[in-house]
């Protein structure tokens, strides 16, 4: 099987994609034209169908699977298919959705049990109890073993938020030692808690955007609820101690308000200190890393990574 990634220019591809994203524009001519990004297991590839007419602009819909007859081009350097065949799936050809979106390299039982064995090393009882009780509410459940922990940064891919989330705690153990007057337990918390808002902050796993209340509230805000209401279920008062540290480390996660990078207040204690930086690290190192490694960009001396706003040389 040939992914999106295989095809060089000049070649024919005929293959099943998922829609991620569709515009309507309007040519020269007058005639419309409707401009894709396609996506399978491998990335995903800008697509051009012309002469669009309204049946195929009803057909042809975001979050769809659609099989494409086309032939890749260059443009400006990149590869993009120019599509002459369009359709929808059908039931009889068995696609799965989740074959055709990047996804997580780990093995999902593997993060579920490395994210259990987190979660029952903590000593602190309340902590324990807050993580349990929103870990096991099945929607969310559900939702954190397949979301993506964003749209295009980090970690933007199926499962992507678990990795994530146990790619730090790795980290996290590994630092404590040397930073003895940091908490232990509402460190490991906030790697588990400071981004579980992102399940209702975006929309799916497959081709996610920004919810209503993503967009309005954010996924600092909306993971902070998530505490208050678990904290509200068990009968915990709203000013223990260990539940006010892991909120303050959630809402200035994104570091000092002065950056405008969404935290609601500044890191005021050693444990939200310390876990702004270890979260800078691993999603920075994780964008870097897909950056260098995606498509025609793994053969590049020199190559720009958006999360960074700079080109990054290989260096090797």
């Amino acid at each position: 099987m040939r992914f999106l990634s295989d095809y060089a220019e000049g070649e024919r591809l005929v293959s099943f994609c998922l829609v991620k994203n569709r515009e309507i524009g309007v040519a020269s001519n007058q005639s419309e034209y409707m401009n894709l990004e396609l996506g399978d297991s491998s990335g995903s590839i800008t697509a051009k169908i012309w002469d669009v007419n309204e049946e195929l602009k009803s057909m042809i819909q975001v979050k769809s699977i659609v099989k494409v007859d086309a032939q890749v081009q260059s443009y400006r350097g990149k590869k993009q298919l120019i599509i002459s065949r369009i359709r929808p799936a059908s039931s009889s050809d068995e696609v799965a959705i989740e074959s055709l979106v990047p996804a997580s390299s780990y093995a999902l039982d593997e993060l579920l049990r490395k994210l259990e064995d987190a979660v029952d090393e903590l000593k602190s009882p309340v902590l324990r109890a807050v993580i349990n009780e929103i870990l096991t509410r099945e929607e969310l459940k559900s939702r954190l073993i397949s979301f993506p922990a964003g749209v295009k940064m980090h970690h933007n891919y199926y499962s992507g938020l678990l990795e994530h989330i146990v790619s730090l705690l790795e980290v996290a153990r590994r630092l404590l030692p040397l930073y003895p007057h940091v908490d232990h337990d509402v460190l490991l918390s906030t790697c588990i808690l400071h981004d579980i808002g992102k399940l209702y902050e975006l929309t799916d796993p497959f081709a996610p955007d920004y919810s209503t209340p993503g967009q309005l509230i954010g996924h600092l805000v909306m993971g902070v609820d998530l505490v208050s209401d678990a904290c509200r279920v068990l009968g915990i008062e709203s000013d223990n101690p260990e539940v006010l540290h892991l909120k303050h480390c959630i809402l200035s996660h994104h570091g000092d308000t002065e950056f405008g990078w969404g935290s609601a207040v500044s890191g005021k204690t050693p444990t939200a200190i310390l876990f702004h930086y270890l979260d800078q690290i691993d999603s920075k190192m994780n964008a870097t890393g897909q950056t260098l490694s995606q498509g025609e960009a793994a053969e590049e001396e020199w190559t720009y990574s958006p999360a960074l706003k700079r080109k990054i040389w290989r260096g090797y």
